[in-house]
């Protein structure tokens, strides 16, 4: 069931917005993703770790996935994964957090459970669970083989229009997809993360208008992208 972990009174005023609102969200608020089928799901969570630094206010935490992988390689994505047997979705988003990028879960402080969302490409049930980050420890790509980089990123850069655009890509039978997508601190952000972090900056009150017109391809954007920043290390 999603809802809040803790009396909203509790958290602190920059997360009380989302902890309020995790009880009433519908899963058809997010891109891309519906309610779980009822059988042939596998279970995931994914820790939406919010902080608030006196440098840049509030961040969320966010990796970029090994380019080796063979799911969703170079992909951006929440700390999370699969859920072994008989874990609950807490358990499962802070035990991942901890093996992708080393953050120390004694100062992570679990506030909601979001709805749980079904992923077709990926056949996963995800629970996303939402935590305040009150002792923030240092955290890194704890696993090169599978993390490539993991990052603070402040939710005023995902906020700031020039930093947001939608992408399409069109599947083999004419269809096509949209959702919303990301550029910042060098991450392109799009899929099931931009959905996540879109509705995150509704709830939150920190959502801006931003240029919904601006459609670009997924390949094109991508490659674009790649190439931006492999020209910012030569």
């Amino acid at each position: 069931m999603n809802g809040p972990l803790i009396p909203p009174a509790e958290a602190p005023d920059f997360l009380r917005p989302l902890v309020e609102a995790s009880a009433e969200l519908d899963p058809a608020r997010f891109a891309r993703v519906t309610g779980p089928p009822r059988t042939g799901a596998r279970l995931a969570s994914v820790l939406m770790l919010l902080g608030d630094t006196a440098d840049h206010g509030t961040d969320v935490l966010l990796l970029r996935r090994a380019d080796t992988l063979g799911s969703h390689a170079g992909q951006v994505a929440f700390p999370g994964g699969g859920a072994e047997d008989g874990e609950s979705p807490v358990a499962t988003a802070l035990r991942e957090a901890e093996e992708e990028t080393g953050v120390a879960p004694e100062g992570v402080r679990p506030v909601a459970v979001f709805p749980r969302l079904y992923v077709p490409v990926s056949r996963f049930a995800v629970t996303p669970v939402l935590a305040h980050w009150h002792a923030p420890s240092p955290v890194r790509a704890v696993d090169p083989a599978e993390t490539a980089a993991v990052a603070r990123v402040p939710i005023t850069e995902l906020a700031d229009p020039a930093n947001r655009f939608q992408v399409r890509k069109r599947g083999a039978q004419g269809q096509e997809w949209r959702g919303p997508a990301f550029t910042v601190k060098g991450l392109f952000v799009w899929g099931f993360t931009a959905g996540l972090l879109s509705v995150l900056l509704e709830l939150g009150g920190w959502a801006r208008e931003w240029d919904r017109d601006d459609v670009r391809e997924l390949d094109v954007a991508l490659a674009e992208h790649e190439a931006r920043t492999a020209a910012r290390w030569m």
